[in-house]
């Protein structure tokens, strides 16, 4: 069952702008023209009713978008990268792993169609056309593109379904869910014959519901064992739970109250999850000879239980329409999966001017400085103008000023290193 995977998502790369000159005949003064850097595409992961596990996901794990084109002369437009959408099955869970170890809850991605980006394209750098000023007209910076968004992405599959059914190993799960649908689950006479959850639809009367088998529980389950947490999650989305008991057990209200006692420990939500108790097997000779005491037992413990033998279909109808007329009301006041429901998650806002001193330099950290890029044969003397152009109007000499930067200082910001003034870089 492949129902969860780990992946490596990475936005586009923007595109770098261009540092151009407008040069045509008959225009002595065209002016800088250097276009922008198209944008990074994002990594998109996308709900499809089409595709029911992750098992895509198994061999390939790095996914990255199309990078932006860089810039053009005449004011041209990078192009940007294309989107790239992954397709997952309705009811996954999305999660990522931050730098410091948690783990972010992104969408819960409930209906085909639903999507939300987990890895954002890095936006265009900008040609030299926007660094044009009365005092600064012939511009010879530009802008790198900025890097995508590299995430680690984990997603988790649950099913849809509005009843599940469990019960310990063996308590007929598998033979109920084929005697009510048309569903063909693996029966045998042995624990964990079912190694996967198995859907099916049950038709009552004119309606319908989707019903799963929820294997692997026993005791200890909410800790992993047996097949433990790899199922119980998928219980988190049901809206009705049909607990089915093993007549043939010593002692079935037993059975029951472990049963439930492992619901709590894993999810205190799945234990106050509406509960319809069937036993089965009434039809073993065994079983039938100790009804009357059973049914003491089980109101005694103030439980009312149908009667049911999934092998023949004896009590199965009431049992259905049971789970369908308590579905009736429960849908209106389901607990949904609790993640974080949102489908778009905003870019964060850059932070501002921060100057720090990293040994015997100060490192300057600013909104789209650091992407600086200097065009080719520029000299030294144009090289410190048109930074400190650029510091001047952002107000970083003020602040580097009042970090304690003295003339000669070395200054770096991004890939740029040079020697600082009061009024500017000697390069």
């Amino acid at each position: 069952m492949y129902d969860k995977a780990e992946i490596k998502a990475k936005g586009g790369d923007g595109g770098n702008g261009v540092i151009a000159f407008r040069r045509e005949k008959y225009i002595p003064y065209g002016g800088p023209d250097g276009g922008d850097g198209g944008r990074g595409g994002d990594v998109i992961i996308r709900a499809s009713g089409a595709i029911d596990s992750l098992r895509g996901y198994r061999g390939k794990k790095y996914y990255r978008a199309g990078k932006g084109s860089h810039g053009q002369g005449s004011r041209k437009h990078g192009r940007n990268g294309a989107d790239l959408f992954l397709e997952v099955p309705t009811g996954t869970i999305v999660t990522a792993g931050n730098e410091d170890g948690t783990v972010e809850a992104i969408a819960d991605l409930e209906k085909p169609g639903d999507a939300v980006v987990v890895a954002r394209g890095g936006r265009g750098g900008w040609g030299n056309t926007h660094y044009t000023s009365a005092t600064n007209q012939a511009p010879r910076i530009a802008q790198r593109g900025e890097p995508g968004e590299e995430r680690n992405i984990f997603l988790e599959m649950r099913l849809i379904a509005d009843v599940g059914i469990i019960g310990y190993p063996n308590a007929g799960k598998s033979t109920l869910l084929a005697a009510a649908s048309a569903a063909r689950p693996k029966v045998a006479s042995y624990p964990f014959t079912t190694l996967e959850p198995v859907l099916g639809v049950v038709e009552a009367g004119e309606e319908s519901f989707v019903m799963a088998e929820i294997p692997g529980l026993i005791e200890g389950a909410h800790q992993g064992r047996g097949l433990g947490h790899d199922f119980l999650r998928h219980a988190m989305r049901t809206k009705v739970l049909i607990h089915i008991i093993d007549g043939s057990s010593g002692s079935p209200v037993k059975n029951m109250l472990n049963i439930n006692d492992e619901l709590n420990r894993f999810d205190p939500a799945l234990a106050r999850k509406e509960q319809i108790v069937a036993l089965n097997k009434i039809d073993m000779e065994g079983v039938r000879e100790r009804l009357k005491e059973i049914r003491r037992e089980m109101e005694g413990a103030g439980v009312r239980a149908h009667y049911i033998s999934a092998a023949t279909g004896e009590g199965i109808g009431g049992l259905m329409e049971a789970a369908l007329k308590v579905l009736r009301t429960e849908t209106t006041r389901v607990e949904r999966v609790p993640v974080v429901e949102k489908v778009f998650r905003p870019r964060p806002r850059e932070g501002g001017i921060n100057v720090s001193r990293v040994g015997d330099e100060f490192v300057i950290t600013a909104p789209g400085l650091d992407r600086i890029m200097v065009g080719t044969g520029v000299g030294p003397g144009e090289l410190r103008w048109q930074l400190n152009y650029q510091l001047t109007g952002m107000g970083v000499n003020k602040i580097l000023k009042k970090a304690g930067a003295k003339p000669g200082d070395k200054v770096r910001c991004g890939e740029l290193t040079w020697e600082w003034t009061a009024t500017g870089g000697k390069a």
